[in-house]
């Protein structure tokens, strides 16, 4: 199989903006009655899967065939049964992004077979939106494509042929779920589909976009997807992954109704045929079936994996295979509780050449099966494996150390970001799959930190630049969340503002600094209606988050004013990176007024900042992020820096709350009682402070760090050891929640900032800061990435030696520095 890391190029051609192939789809556009616009009509539609095809000669194989191909929704291209590549990657409608490929490895002379699976959603999920659509673009399935053979082009247009695929439906989506189930009955298709083969083959549907002035174009730009634009980021990884174990239910039991939800299926009845369960061979599963019967199977990846899954079986037609993708085992009480995840599939056997490969990307660790046989057979499934669709950590960036907890810590936090970037930072594989904007940053930190390709990293902050009518984002990004124009996270924003700031030190590009600097100032514009007479930020709506822990942010806010005014700090930062020192006093004049109001939370007592006041009234709760914020964000003193860190990092008055979970989940009656103003103080308010959850806990870190105490640092990120007893992941939350979060992930950033201590001194790495944390680990070294290559640290006891492509300057323990050319240096 020709994989689309072998497949996918970039740069082999500069295409133009206009394109030769037109928008075609098995659909007749329907004109409007009498000529008129209909602006009334709801978005969307139906759910459907169709092919297209395009069968051409070759005289000759040409050197090198570009093709260039996108849809609405989503394809899987093939060539001559190959399959070429998967797309295209999420983006709002209106920013529809296009593929390219090189097609001469697949191609060969004689009759050649383009084959295009093509999707519509028709429903807006956890990664798809619909578009506004006019009467001929925007309500199906639509695909464009374009090749250049040397001599010929291949384009959509009206020789292509298509036909609907209706083997392919979904199970109905419900509460949290986002990611399509997908259902495939394959007596309906042939089982040589991937070449083209089958009956029933019609004149595909040219589909012009059809609208008051649209003088019905086909051929891109047209409405409602506009210019469209080049895939931004590179090729995903294509790792095929095999189980570790499995095992099989010693009975099997009476046949269940199946209905038509697969996972509910198996959520219901999986405990009814697991009470034994005998191990089997995971590269062939096989046992006697009677008719009418179910038999259970378990599988085990042995650790989160995130991708395809595929298998053969042999079966009797008509035999059902139900799966549930699991991040964790199962419970007793797996089917009531919220936050289980909901994804899986479902394979209905033709009773020959029965190879099941998904279409969706799903993250799971454990495959959960009930396979109902409809006549006596002998049932084996082979080549049970996943595909692994997820974007690669590139180059060679790497720490390790004489300390095997920090080396598992850089490791899991590599892995934990490498499953969480699809087409886009998600929270969770196994889940959503959402695009949320402010988990991000900490996913966008550890790839400035520990790749080479920071493609990813640009592509957060220009997919989530999307901002709504009032400035603000939508709390996720291209899905169901942004097309309802529902509730926002407004402080989900202000993370995305760091992740500019990110952008702006790590990479020094004017142009993307440029691009999202307006929405930057909209942001912080958003804010000021809820600035009261001191300055600081009250009663700010919607949803208020910040992180899990059980933090205050009614009333007047020091939490949600500290994050604020270090997006204040940001914003100064980049309009004085382009020339614009208007907008920097903007900020800087803001943010002194804050400072001014920002003292009505100090706690003189304890040397600390609450966490909120009511009526102008401190209130007692003084958490972690209350401090830490209060610090990174300029508005606390620096004389005060050391007794807020002895406050805010000393482990034995550090409590670890939730307003919405523990005991392992969500908790429901918790999340009722916030939703109705309920927050319950069950730890020592006077006395103990809560402790940021994994995300906001870079925050924390990077107190820590702008006070100069990495032994605080490395101290905390430790604490993360407890996930790694059954995963080699990073999960949600202390306790609860999903076991691979991409928002947890902080301390491999902070083993490279904070202990081998290299970051920017000016933007783009022009100059390299280099401050190694001596004393606190025998031996460390590693290497960074910067846009000029890698910078090299290795300290052995007090020797340090640095290689650095760039100049940079060296501090030492007591906070001096030196300046120092590109190359090497050794000290000590």
């Amino acid at each position: 199989m020709m994989t689309e890391m072998s497949a996918q190029i970039d740069g082999i051609k500069v295409w133009p903006r206009s394109w030769t192939g037109s928008w075609i789809g098995l659909e007749d556009p329907v004109p409007a009655a009498g000529g008129e616009p209909q602006w009334h009509g709801p978005g969307g539609g139906r759910f459907a899967r169709s092919f297209l095809r395009k069968r051409f000669t070759l005289d000759v194989v040409p050197a090198v065939a570009p093709l260039r191909i996108t849809a609405d929704s989503r394809y899987v291209l093939f060539v001559n049964g190959q399959e070429i590549g998967r797309g295209p990657v999420r983006s709002q409608p209106r920013r529809l992004r296009y593929d390219q490929y090189d097609l001469a490895p697949a191609l060969r002379a004689g009759e050649n077979t383009l084959l295009a699976l093509v999707t519509y959603y028709g429903v807006a999920n956890s990664f798809w939106q619909p578009a506004a659509f006019n009467e001929g673009l925007g309500r199906v399935g639509a695909l464009v494509a374009e090749a250049n053979l040397e001599r010929d082009v291949v384009a959509t247009d009206a020789s292509w042929q298509g036909k609907a695929a209706p083997a392919w439906t979904t199970a109905p989506l419900a509460g949290i779920d986002g990611v399509p189930v997908e259902i495939f009955d394959a007596r309906l298709l042939d089982a040589n589909w991937r070449e083209g083969a089958g009956e029933g083959w019609v004149t595909a549907s040219i589909l012009p976009a059809t609208h008051m002035g649209s003088m019905a174009r086909s051929q891109p730009p047209t409405d409602p997807y506009g210019a469209l634009l080049p895939r931004p980021i590179g090729a995903h990884g294509d790792e095929r992954v095999s189980p570790v174990s499995a095992a099989i239910g010693r009975e099997e039991l009476g046949a269940t109704e199946p209905g038509d939800h697969p996972v509910n299926h198996v959520l219901t009845n999986w405990r009814r045929f697991t009470h034994e369960l005998e191990s089997a061979d995971s590269s062939g599963i096989c046992f006697d079936a009677a008719a009418g019967a179910t038999r259970a199977v378990l599988i085990d990846f042995g650790r989160v994996v995130a991708g395809l899954v595929e298998f053969t079986i042999g079966a009797p037609e008509g035999t059902v295979v139900d799966l549930l993708y699991r991040e964790k085992p199962a419970t007793e009480d797996d089917a009531a509780v919220v936050s289980t995840p909901r994804t899986g599939a479902r394979y209905i056997a033709r009773g020959n050449g029965d190879h099941f490969e998904a279409l969706e990307v799903n993250g799971f660790r454990y495959v959960t099966a009930l396979v109902t046989a409809p006549s006596p057979a002998a049932i084996t499934i082979t080549g049970l494996t996943v595909r692994e669709r997820v974007y690669p950590i590139t180059g060679e960036a790497y720490f390790r150390s004489s300390d095997p907890e920090l080396d598992a810590l850089y490791a899991a936090g590599r892995r934990t970001v490498t499953l969480n970037a699809l087409d886009a930072y998600i929270d969770c594989p196994t889940r959503e799959q959402r695009a949320w904007v402010g988990d991000g940053v900490v996913h966008q930190s550890v790839h400035l930190t520990t790749s080479t390709d920071w493609r990813m990293a640009r592509w957060y902050v220009e997919l989530g630049n999307s901002p709504r009518p009032d400035g603000i984002l939508p709390m996720s990004v291209v899905g169901e969340i942004e097309y309802s124009g529902t509730t926002t996270i407004p402080d989900w924003s202000l993370y995305w503002v760091r992740g500019v700031h990110n952008l702006l030190r790590y990479t020094g590009d004017r142009r993307a600094v440029e691009a999202a600097a307006p929405t930057v100032r909209r942001i912080l514009d958003w804010y000021l209606p809820y600035i009261d007479e001191d300055g600081v930020l009250a009663n700010v709506p919607e949803w208020n988050l910040v992180d899990w822990s059980s933090i205050f942010l009614t009333g007047q806010s020091a939490i949600l004013t500290g994050l604020w005014a270090r997006a204040l700090c940001d914003y100064a930062d980049i309009a004085a990176f382009l020339d614009n020192p208007g907008d920097a006093a903007w900020a800087r004049d803001l943010h002194a007024r804050s400072a001014r109001g920002f003292e009505r939370f100090w706690d003189q007592p304890r040397g600390t900042y609450v966490d909120h006041a009511l009526d102008g009234t401190a209130q007692p709760p003084a958490s972690q992020l209350a401090g830490a914020l209060a610090i990174v964000s300029g508005l606390a003193p620096q004389h005060r820096w050391s007794r807020i860190l002895d406050w805010i990092g000393d482990p034995d008055r550090q409590a670890v709350r939730s307003w919405i979970g523990g005991a392992g989940g969500y908790d429901q009656q918790k999340m009722l009682d916030q939703m109705r103003g309920v927050q319950r103080i069950d730890w020592n308010a006077e006395r103990e402070t809560v402790v940021a959850e994994p995300f906001a806990a870079h925050v924390v870190h990077d107190a820590y760090l702008l006070a100069g105490r990495p032994d605080l640092l490395l101290a905390s990120i430790r604490r993360w050891s407890v996930f790694l007893d059954d995963y080699d992941t990073f999960g949600e939350c202390w306790g609860w929640g999903t076991p691979v979060h991409g928002w947890s992930s902080t301390p491999t950033r902070d083993l490279v900032v904070g202990l081998l201590g290299v970051t920017p001194a000016e933007p783009g790495f022009a100059k390299a800061r280099i401050a190694p944390a001596l004393g606190l680990v025998d031996r460390f070294e590693g290497a960074a990435p910067t846009p000029a290559g890698l910078i090299r640290v290795s300290v052995d006891g007090r020797r340090i030696e640095v290689d650095s492509p760039v100049p940079f300057l060296l501090l030492g323990p007591d906070g001096t520095g030196h300046e120092h050319p590109p190359g090497t240096l050794t000290l000590g």
